[in-house]
């Protein structure tokens, strides 16, 4: 089975996000994969997704309300075959508890599977309105798309 885990700093709006869209589009496509995600930073642990994201997911017809907070460990090497960070400062933060070149592959920056080596970043909604959570879901779907897309093809 393959495992993906989405990272973020405070695991409360981006990574939340991923896990719910590809967790929705896996089921749709019936796909046998593990789905978590993580923050970086312990700010958030136990905590629900923001509720603005909630919201966000809910319009698209996606539940996140049962997800909490869990803050990124070494462990989470072994655990997923890939993870994917949702800006250089989370690849900067998860490379650094790397313990070898097998962990450091793993990661990867999310839009990089939309836009191929552009290392952009997933703009992080929490301080800005509506509109920004509506875009993060729309970049974040696009690239949950892409990766969905190429388990079916692995499947095959």
């Amino acid at each position: 089975m393959n495992s993906i885990l989405m990272v973020c700093l405070g695991n409360i709006c981006r990574s939340p996000l991923a896990e719910g869209i590809l967790r929705s589009k896996a089921e749709k496509l019936n796909l046998n994969i593990r789905i978590d995600s993580a923050g970086t930073a312990n700010y958030h642990v136990g905590d629900a997704p923001d509720n603005r994201t909630v919201l966000n997911a809910q319009k698209h017809g996606i539940d996140i309300s049962k997800l909490r907070g869990r803050q990124f460990s070494i462990e989470d090497f072994d655990e997923f075959d890939t993870i994917f960070v949702m800006d250089s400062s989370n690849y900067s933060d998860v490379v650094s508890l790397a313990r070898n070149e097998n962990d450091k592959h793993k990661v990867e920056l999310i839009l990089n599977r939309v836009y191929p080596n552009s290392n952009m970043a997933v703009p992080d909604p929490y301080f800005g309105g509506e509109q920004g959570f509506e875009n993060v879901f729309i970049l974040l779907e696009k690239a949950c798309d892409v990766i969905a897309d190429s388990m079916v093809v692995s499947k095959e």
